[in-house]
Parts: C-alpha cells; sequence; structure tokens
C-alpha cells in the first residue's frame, strides 16, 4: 500500500514508474452478480463524500462508467488506505484493488448500470497525480461550465467533463463506422485509400497547398545560403484533396475495382462559415456499370413529389437507401422507409425555396402570377422573373407560425414584402403598397390591379401574414428569398415554443439540378474570383462539379450551347432540411468531358491540361459510372442530437479555421521556407 506524506501533495508529483496490477475490469462493468469477486480496477478519481470519520465515498470513473469505492476504519490498514485516499487530488489516475460488494436496498440506483453495487477498497497505486495549479477547470466539478474557447484549448480535459458527451459520441462515430465498412464489404465494395497528396486543379473551392522540396535539392546542396533568383526553380506544391473525385473515377475506370469506398479524409481551405471544418470525413463510394436512366421528353410544371426517380444511378440510389436505413437500425433503434421519395430541384425551389427543403412543415411557397393581370404576367415573362408568396393563415394550422412570421426582421436587400392584414382598410390597400407589384406594373398603371379580386384568390382574412417576392427564373443557387423567409419563421417559431419540429427522421432525394450556374452566383467559387474583371462574357461554373453528366434528354441543349436549360444527373440526399449527402452520374465520354472543359467553362489549356488523366482514362475505355459522397460527421452529428459538428469531432477547428490546442495555423521560420523555395514576405 502505498502512504502519501501530505507535504508531497502540495507540489506536483512525478508519475508512477513501475509495475502496477492489472485491471480486470472497466469502471461500467460491475454489476449485483458480481458480488464477492475481487476485481482491479483503473480511472480518474473523483471527489471524495465523507460520510463520517469512519467511512467515505468515492467514485472512480473511466471512459466506459463509473464505480462508486468505499473506504473506512475497520482496520488500521484501511484506515492507512483511506487517509492515504483522500490526500490524492481529484482528477488523478489511481489503480484501486478491492472486492465487489452489493449497495444497501435503500441506497440502490437503478438509473445508474453500476448501481447496484460498490467495490470496498483493499489498496490502491496512484499512477499519475493531477496538478490542479495546472488545470484551468475540473472536469468533475459540474457547477463550474469553462466556456467553449477555453474547452476548445483543453480538449484533453474537456472529454473528461462532467456532463459532457464528447466521449459517447466519438463511441458512436466508431459504431456508425462499423456498420458502414461492414454493410459495404457485403455488397462487394472494396476499400480503398486513395493520395492525400495531389495535384491543383481547377473545380472550384480553395485548397490547401502543400510546399515540398523536390526540385530544390539539388539547388540546396550545390549553393547553400544563397538567395534565390531566377537560376533557381520554381516551388513546387501539392495540393490537399477536396475529395477523392479523379483518384476514384480512375480506379472505377481501370476496371480493376468494380465498387469503391472510403471513409475519406478532405480538406477544403474556405473562408470561415457557421460550423464548416476545413477538414473533414465523407463516406465516399464510386460504381461501375451505372445507368442513365430513360429518354423522355422534357417536361414542364412542377412534377409531384411521387414521381419516379428519371435520371441515371439508380444503382447508387439503392446502396445508399440500405445504408441509411441499416445505420439508424443500429444508431437509432429506427426502422427507415423501403425507399426515400424523391423531388426535383425545380420542385423544391418552387415549393419550398430550397434545394435541401425541410418538409416537416407547411408554409409553402406558391405562385402569384396566375393572379395578376396579364400585363403584369407579360412584364414578369419578359424579365425571366416569378412572383411568389407565402400565406401565413390566422387560426389553425397556420397558427404555430403566426407570431413568429411577425416577429422575424427582413432584408431589405432581398426584395421581400410583408403584410399583416389588421382590418378591412389593410386588407384592401396590400397590394398598391407591394413594391414587388409597383415595380413590374408600373408602365401599365396600378388601376390595372384588381387587389379585391387577389384577396378573394388568396382567400386572405384579418389577422393573415402575406410575404411577397420576385425571383429569377434561373438564378439557380441553394436558396430564395422566400425560402430563407420560410426558413427564419420555422426558427423563430421554435424559439417561441410554438413549433416543435419532429425528430422523426424525412429522408428525400432533389434531382435534376442546373448542370450549370453563373459563376457570379458564388463568391466562394474560385474561378470567379480570377476572372472577375471579365463582363464581356458569362463566365460558366459547374453546380456540383465537372464531371456531373448531364440529363440524357438535355445531351442537344449543351451540344447548341444552351447551357441554362441543361440539367444534370446529380442527386443530393435531404434529411429534415439539412443536405447529408450528394453524387451524381459522371461524364464518360472524353470528347463530352472536354467540351464542358473548353467549351462551357473555357478553361485554359494550362488549366485543361491538369486533367489530362482523367481524359486519358476515359478514352481508354471507361464505363459508365457514378457515385456519391455522404458527410460522415453531419450524420454523426444528427445521430447524437448535436447541431455542430464539433461535438463528434475529437479535436475540431474553430469557425475560422483555427485550433487552438494545438496552435495551428502556426508561421515557419524563413530557413525552413527557404529549403522549399519560398521567400516570406
Amino acid at each position: 500500500m502505498i502512504s502519501v506524506p501530505r507535504a508531497a501533495i502540495r507540489r506536483c508529483f512525478s508519475a508512477h514508474a513501475a509495475s502496477y496490477p492489472s485491471r480486470t475490469h472497466n469502471c461500467g462493468a460491475l454489476r449485483a452478480e458480481h458480488a464477492d469477486v475481487p476485481v482491479v480496477l483503473a480511472g480518474w478519481l473523483l471527489p471524495q463524500r465523507k460520510v463520517s470519520n469512519a467511512l467515505s465515498f468515492f467514485s472512480l470513473r473511466d471512459a466506459v462508467g463509473a464505480t462508486q469505492l468505499v473506504a473506512n476504519r475497520n482496520s488500521e490498514r484501511s484506515a492507512r488506505t483511506l487517509d492515504a485516499l483522500a490526500a490524492v487530488p481529484t482528477e488523478s489516475v489511481v489503480v484501486v484493488e478491492g472486492s465487489v460488494r452489493l449497495r444497501p436496498q435503500n441506497a440502490r440506483r437503478s438509473s445508474d448500470p453500476t448501481g447496484d453495487v460498490e467495490v470496498l477498497i483493499h489498496d490502491f497505486t496512484l499512477l499519475n497525480p493531477a496538478c490542479h495549479a495546472l488545470m484551468p477547470f475540473l472536469p468533475s466539478d459540474p457547477s463550474s461550465i469553462p466556456n467553449e474557447e477555453l474547452r476548445s484549448r483543453f480538449r484533453h480535459l474537456d472529454f473528461r467533463r462532467s456532463g459532457s458527451l464528447l466521449s459517447s459520441n466519438l463511441r458512436k462515430r466508431s459504431e456508425v463506422a462499423h456498420v458502414v465498412r461492414n454493410y459495404l464489404n457485403e455488397e462487394d465494395f472494396v476499400e480503398v485509400e486513395t493520395p492525400l497528396l495531389l495535384k491543383s486543379t481547377p473545380e472550384g473551392a480553395r485548397e490547401f497547398l502543400v510546399p515540398t522540396r523536390v526540385g530544390q535539392t539539388s539547388v540546396e546542396s550545390s549553393t547553400p545560403n544563397v538567395p534565390r533568383d531566377s537560376t533557381t526553380p520554381p516551388p513546387l506544391f501539392y495540393t490537399l484533396p477536396q475529395s477523392p473525385q479523379q483518384p476514384k473515377q480512375l480506379l472505377v475506370a481501370s476496371g480493376a475495382v468494380d465498387r469503391y469506398y472510403q471513409l475519406a479524409r478532405c480538406f477544403r481551405d474556405e473562408d470561415g462559415r457557421k460550423d464548416r471544418q476545413p477538414e473533414f470525413t465523407q463516406i465516399d463510394l464510386e460504381m461501375a456499370f451505372v445507368d442513365w436512366g430513360e429518354k423522355q421528353q422534357p417536361t414542364t410544371g412542377v412534377a409531384p413529389s411521387d414521381d419516379k426517380w428519371r435520371i441515371g444511378g439508380r444503382e447508387v440510389r439503392r446502396i445508399t437507401e440500405e445504408l441509411i436505413r441499416r445505420v439508424w437500425r443500429k444508431a437509432e433503434h429506427v426502422e427507415l422507409p423501403s425507399s426515400f421519395p424523391v423531388m426535383t430541384y425545380y420542385e423544391a425551389m418552387s415549393k419550398f425555396g430550397s434545394d435541401k427543403p425541410d418538409t416537416r412543415f407547411g408554409l409553402h411557397i406558391q405562385n402569384l402570377a396566375d393572379h395578376v393581370p396579364q400585363s403584369y404576367r407579360e412584364n414578369l415573362s419578359n424579365r425571366d422573373e416569378l412572383l411568389e408568396y407565402i400565406l401565413v393563415r390566422a387560426g389553425s394550422p397556420g397558427e404555430d407560425f403566426l407570431a413568429a412570421s411577425n416577429r422575424i426582421s427582413l432584408d431589405p436587400n432581398e426584395g421581400v414584402d410583408r403584410f399583416v392584414m389588421r382590418d378591412g382598410d389593410a386588407t384592401l390597400s396590400w397590394g398598391r403598397e407591394t413594391e414587388a407589384l409597383r415595380d413590374i406594373g408600373s408602365q401599365y398603371g396600378l388601376s390595372g390591379l384588381d387587389v379585391n379580386g387577389l384577396n378573394q384568390h388568396l382567400g386572405l382574412r384579418v389577422g393573415d401574414t402575406l410575404f411577397i417576392a420576385r425571383r429569377h427564373m434561373f438564378s439557380g443557387g441553394g436558396s430564395s428569398a422566400l425560402g430563407r423567409v420560410r426558413s427564419r419563421i420555422a426558427e423563430a417559431a421554435s424559439e417561441l415554443g410554438t413549433y416543435t419540429p419532429s425528430p422523426t427522421p424525412h429522408f428525400l432525394w432533389v434531382t435534376e439540378f442546373p448542370l450549370f450556374t453563373p459563376a457570379s452566383a458564388d463568391p466562394e467559387n474560385q474561378r470567379a474570383i480570377l476572372d472577375s474583371g471579365d463582363d464581356k462574357r458569362i463566365l460558366w461554373c459547374s453546380t456540383h462539379h465537372p464531371f456531373t453528366a448531364p440529363m440524357a434528354e438535355d445531351v442537344g441543349a449543351l451540344q447548341q450551347g444552351e447551357f441554362e436549360n441543361v440539367r444534370g444527373q446529380h442527386y443530393d440526399l435531404v434529411l429534415n432540411g439539412v443536405e447529408v449527402g450528394g453524387g451524381s452520374v459522371r461524364v464518360h465520354d472524353a470528347d463530352m468531358q472536354e467540351y464542358i472543359f473548353e467549351k462551357v467553362l473555357k478553361l485554359s489549356n494550362n488549366e485543361k491540361a491538369s486533367f489530362d488523366h482523367l481524359l486519358h482514362a476515359l478514352r481508354c475505355g471507361a464505363p459508365p459510372h457514378g457515385g456519391i459522397a455522404l458527410g460522415f460527421d453531419r450524420l454523426v452529428a444528427i445521430l447524437c442530437g448535436t447541431t455542430s459538428i464539433r461535438d463528434v469531432i475529437a479535436f475540431p477547428k474553430t469557425g475560422g479555421g483555427l485550433d487552438p490546442l494545438f496552435k495551428s495555423p502556426s508561421t515557419i521560420p524563413d530557413a525552413i521556407l527557404a529549403q522549399y523555395g519560398i521567400r516570406a514576405r
């Protein structure tokens, strides 16, 4: 037995550096059937609960659970053990030898897995004392909750904090990864690790650059300490992959891997965004010989929500849906539907104002153009604009959202008008006060607007709230102004307590996205930034990435240069308004891929050359193929019931990409930079 002098407790101890008893059980394993069994436990010591001078309780915690320890003064030896253990700082690491005994009946806790038993301490070994002077907070103190910045700086202590769910979240993350691998192995997928050091390609998002001394070594050895000049070769860089997109396509094109998967690490050097991480994990899949859908005539209007999958990639859909079902069955004990509903991008934007619609509540967007005079409709058509509205009714079923609809703030730059129908006069005059209507009707005169007829069509009543806005018919993007209003109303209603989002998982597919988007519509797109000075032509970028295939019936529009009318064989998986994955059928025709590079995206010869390896693979006989990437961090966060993916990542970065724990990124000395042919400014 170890006796610890109190004088020694006042300073930081050195760790135990000798043999010690091996543990027999973890701290969450003991049950009533273990009574009278001798055990050895190891873990972190929690604060003492002193009952009397002769009896004290402690708790010992590890990664699995906690066990109550009992120390008494029934003998001289046990008294020395109690005094010694009481002198050990809380949060110290100890090994305890003892015997299991049942708690008194009135002291048992059925809510605690180990609540029926306790361990009578015979002896202990102090493995590593905790130095409280160095600890910014005590993880075992539930009354002192450190702020997020402090928890981030001391993430290793935050894991141990009382009430923290980080440890259980990581266990669930591991469990989900196990389910994913087991299922994909059943389906004959091959797990392949793709390179993390690749070449920069113009795919859109900013990349992380990794300098290398390749090409600099010979110069260094022959001319040490000589500043770089025109004879020094330029520095060379790898880039960290935004995704394994090209390597996985090459794997499938090779014919050696028919079905590929990987829990892939991906990197994007994005500006600070809420709950984004510069490094993240995705469940990455690719399959050979996926179908291209059935060729059919283009349709107009909104397709019904139960419309069948009209694009290719049905094989990817089947695998993904079964994968999600298995994950939810294991992690949530929930049985999901045998198939998920499908919605086109057109319907999602028209009805919900978002390409990742939350279908758990109503507040559907509707078309107002059908109810205005013909002259107004012609003016809208000439502008390629739509006139839409959201009506929040007083009384059921809109009552849940009425107070919230009047409370939210509107961005004056979004062009949304709000009218609260308070009395008869307001109900009759709202149309003449609407900026959206006044603008499109100005050349015809407001007298042509039949507000009373509009009231009858809309069924307006006193107490209703009406939102009206125009949007461009081909604007693309992820949301419209009314779509953002709809989301803000739901968020405000949830905060007010008048609306509780259903926890039931509502999965759906969104398909038939525009294949191309004006680059100016995406301020994060790197090519838009590089070409921002060019105002002589429309610069198109890929809505998702340049390897997505067009829908079969839109290939003609692609060839004729009608790029705004080309829909892609892309599919997003959405859960309760959150995008959890996206994929597509790929271009497997080298000529089509080259056409997209040259005619649509206007890549320079140097930019196109960075894809030579892919074009060569396509020309050597690549099968039709497609795949999907599911956001692993986001899926696990949803399963853990947290809104932040930082809660399911062991060592996350801040929203701005900083690491408070490891203090990265950091500066590099000039001497080291010189080895890479880089000179600091």
